[in-house]
C-alpha cells in the first residue's frame, strides 16, 4: 500500500476558520491541487458561500482563496492508502499535520470545520488533545464535498457549509 502525503496549508488573510479534509484523493495528489477531482463540490460550495468566481488556473484560484479569512489543510500529513477512499486509509500508519502549531500561530482561528466524517475522526484520534491544551475552538463536522458522498445534493451541502459564513458574520458562538 503506497504512502501518500498531503499538501502545505493554504492560509488566507486574517484566518478565522480552519477547513480540514482527511487526505487528498488520487486526482488531487496527481495534480498537486486541493480538491482537483472535477466532481468534488468544494470549490463550487466556496464560490457560492463567498460569491467568488474562481479563476481557471489553480495558482490564481489559490491567490483568490488567500484573500478569504480561511485556512485549507488536511488532518493527516501522511498515511498509507491505496486509492482515494478514506475507508482505504491504513489506521496504523497515520501521521497528523501540525495543527496545534498552526492554531498557536493564528489565534484568530475559532472554528474548525471537517470536510466529512473521516477528517473529524482522525482529528479526534490524532490532534484534539494537543489543540485543547492551549485554546478552545468550535468543532463542526460538515458533509463531505467528495463525489463519493452522494447522499446529499450540492444545495443541501451548501446549506450546511453556510455555517462558515454564519460564524464569520458573528452569528455563531457555541464553543466546545
Amino acid at each position: 500500500m503506497p504512502q501518500v502525503q498531503s499538501f502545505d496549508p493554504v492560509i488566507g488573510s486574517d484566518p478565522r476558520v480552519l477547513i480540514l479534509g482527511s487526505m487528498p484523493g488520487v486526482a488531487s495528489l496527481e495534480a498537486r491541487q486541493y480538491y482537483a477531482h472535477p466532481r468534488n463540490a468544494f470549490w463550487p460550495i466556496m464560490a457560492e458561500l463567498f460569491r467568488v468566481e474562481w479563476a481557471d488556473s489553480y495558482a490564481a484560484k489559490i491567490k483568490q482563496f488567500k484573500e478569504l479569512p480561511l485556512v485549507l489543510w488536511d488532518v493527516l500529513r501522511s498515511c498509507q492508502r491505496d486509492g482515494s477512499l478514506d475507508s482505504d486509509i491504513a489506521p496504523d500508519r497515520l501521521e497528523p499535520n501540525a495543527i496545534a502549531q498552526l492554531l498557536f500561530q493564528y489565534p484568530s482561528i475559532a472554528l474548525i470545520v471537517f470536510n466529512g466524517a473521516a477528517a473529524e475522526k482522525y482529528f479526534l484520534q490524532k490532534v484534539a488533545r494537543s489543540v485543547q491544551q492551549f485554546r478552545r475552538v468550535e468543532l463542526v463536522r460538515l458533509p463531505s464535498t467528495s463525489p463519493a458522498h452522494a447522499s446529499k445534493t450540492r444545495q443541501q451541502k451548501i446549506a450546511e457549509w453556510a455555517i462558515i459564513r454564519a460564524h464569520l458574520d458573528g452569528s455563531r458562538s457555541n464553543f466546545m
